[in-house]
């Protein structure tokens, strides 16, 4: 969960490390550190706790100058986030950075202290480092001594090392934990992101599961995971630097939420024929493949997950097929009974969250039909371990919490649905056709949705003073809620929950008075009547209310009921539109909170580790 970045070139490459870990802070930022083997000749290593900017004002004191480097943005997972524990850490002559977790690093810690090594962190990580060192003693050389260790390493890593002593080179390593190396002219770089290295390189190597790296000047070599020499594609980029900076908007957050309606009509794009949803977007067998599938069992993470729950209503009720979602988690770790000819579907931005990735690797030997991952990262280990993709368009997502890739996950999933019922022959007469001139007008209402930002803003007034707030939903639109809460807890740090609005009654109305806000979403449909006495209950306890509700749905303001109207919209697509104005609601009372918007405490974008 951590961002690494390396480099070894002809000229001074401190800025070049810095400028990558702020392209990488999304992924950790409780504290940073440089280590650069110096043109004095010596190794040097600055660290401090918190924002990259903490680090950068340090070296504009104190500058570190050298021609290789590797650099480290933390979170934190083994120690407390302060200085002794920031990376990179160092054993004799060599520094480590590390992302992921040694999961024997105990076991290890003890052999080493009987050896003599003296350990100054609680970190897994300088395990690693010592490691190192002592192999170095027999090995000499460095790449070797990197594949002796990693033989003895049980859990995630992506490593990256350098060495005094052989100055030429960094080594790294890849297990569960994402490493990529950017190929330049006279220098190459490594990063856990290529967004790090967009700066310096648009030539990218990606390192594949158990590859070990040598990254010097002039060449790379790469072994696998048996100790073979191989190449590893090099991917050209010609859109140059991708787009990191905020433009008009104060935060990334506000820029992704607005973002939607391209990134949606992007998802769709070269998808949808006239009347149809076109099958061989998911891949070229997928026709063959979605013939079979008699059940769906999807697997997820946070807003993944919520997503995942929103497709079950839309798989059982559109394609017929039987659904289950869980969370990666709780999957990976329980014993599982496969129906007959089920689809195995992930669902992830990064492509890297490692429950997930576990999960689909356990999924292979269960005997699953098949299995499918709707994903951003079109080089991720998820993609390129599923039989099946569909890769969503929302872009590079900075802001933590996330927002566009949610969206454009829910669209992905739609487009699935409707091509196994397709292929299957079980969607009702016109129901594709009708949904698939919806979605083309689908950006048109998104964009509708993010006119009311103003109207939004002001209702988040509501709740400059409160600390815990509900969220109700019913149908489809319950892991609507879920997500609102959601984003709520994550940026504003106000303790949120969700429940249907049918289960107010059964414990959550005991909670609500004056101090609880409640958040609703009222799209209209056959449960609008029944949400509606949902509402009077709340009301009749004093809970002040927040209502999205359709404009054909016939609520108003009155007492203690803030109404904001939406635009229209066919139910199945009410999930993605709902979705708008409570990523706008959590955002602006984030703001009015005063926390840090886009690097929410605690949490970090990309869960690469367990």
């Amino acid at each position: 969960m951590c961002g690494i970045v390396g480099a070894v070139a002809e000229r001074n490459i401190t800025a070049i490390l810095l400028e990558g870990l702020k392209r990488l802070e999304y992924r950790g930022y409780d504290s940073a550190g440089v280590a650069v083997f110096t043109n004095d000749g010596t190794l040097e290593r600055t660290r401090r706790v918190g924002k990259v900017s903490e680090l950068d004002a340090a070296l504009a004191e104190h500058p570190l100058v050298g021609r290789l480097g590797i650099a480290h943005t933390r979170w934190a997972t083994h120690g407390a986030p302060n200085e002794r524990n920031a990376h990179p850490h160092f054993s004799g002559d060599i520094a480590v950075v590390h992302n992921g977790i040694i999961e024997n690093h105990e076991a290890l810690r003890e052999q080493l202290k009987a050896l003599g090594y003296v350990f100054t962190s609680d970190t897994d990580t300088e395990v690693i480092a010592h490691l190192l060192t002592h192999k170095l003693k027999d090995l000499h050389d460095l790449t070797v001594a990197l594949k002796a260790t990693v033989k003895e390493l049980h859990g995630a890593y992506g490593l990256a090392v350098i060495n005094a002593r052989q100055p030429d080179r960094l080594v790294a390593a890849r297990s569960g934990s994402p490493l990529v190396i950017g190929l330049g002219l006279g220098e190459n770089f490594l990063a856990s992101d290529q967004l790090a290295l967009r700066q310096v390189t648009d030539r990218f190597m990606y390192l594949e599961e158990g590859d070990i790296a040598e990254i010097r000047r002039d060449n790379v070599q790469i072994w696998d995971v048996s100790g073979n020499p191989v190449e590893r594609q090099t991917v050209q980029y010609s859109d140059g630097a991708e787009a990191a900076d905020k433009g008009e908007f104060r935060h990334y957050m506000l820029k992704e939420i607005h973002e939607q309606p391209t990134v949606v009509q992007r998802t769709l794009e070269g998808r949808l024929s006239n009347d149809q949803v076109l099958v061989q977007a998911f891949g070229p067998q997928a026709a063959e493949l979605f013939a079979k599938v008699r059940n769906v069992q999807i697997v997820a993470c946070g807003t993944s997950y919520h997503a995942g729950m929103v497709a079950r209503y839309w798989l059982e009720e559109l394609a017929g097929i039987p659904c289950q979602v869980e969370v990666a988690s709780e999957f990976r770790y329980r014993k599982v009974v496969v129906q007959p000819d089920t689809l195995f579907v992930t669902i992830s931005q990064s492509g890297e969250t490692a429950d997930t990735l576990a999960a689909l690797r356990n999924a292979k030997e269960l005997g699953f039909l098949a299995s499918l991952a709707i994903c951003n990262v079109g080089i991720s280990s998820l993609v390129r371990e599923s039989d099946l993709t569909l890769l969503t368009q929302a872009g590079r997502e900075i802001g933590v919490a996330s927002t566009k890739a949610f969206t454009t996950q829910l669209v992905g999933l739609l487009l699935l649905t409707l091509s196994l019922g397709q292929v299957r022959g079980t969607l009702a007469k016109g129901v594709e056709a009708r949904l698939v001139e919806e979605l083309r007008r689908l950006p048109t209402r998104l964009g509708e949705a993010l006119a009311m930002d103003s109207t939004v803003e002001k209702i988040a007034e509501l709740f400059a003073e409160k600390n815990h707030t509900l969220f109700l939903g019913r149908g489809a639109q319950f892991p609507v809620a879920m997500e609102g809460a959601l984003k709520l807890k994550e940026i504003s740090y106000i303790h949120a929950e969700a429940y249907p609005a049918g289960e107010l009654k059964h414990g959550p109305l005991a909670l609500v008075d004056n101090d609880m806000p409640v958040v609703t979403v009222a799209p209209n449909n056959e449960l609008l009547e029944k949400l509606k006495s949902n509402l009077q209950e709340v009301r009749a306890r004093g809970g002040e209310l927040i209502v999205f509700a359709d404009e054909k749905a016939g609520m108003t303001n009155g007492e203690g009921t803030h109404v904001v109207q939406m635009p229209h919209i066919h139910d199945i697509l009410s999930p993605i539109l709902y979705t708008i104005p409570l990523q706008l609601l959590s955002y602006y009372v984030a703001v009015l909170k005063g926390t840090d918007v886009d690097q929410p405490r605690n949490l970090a974008k990309s869960v690469t580790v367990e």
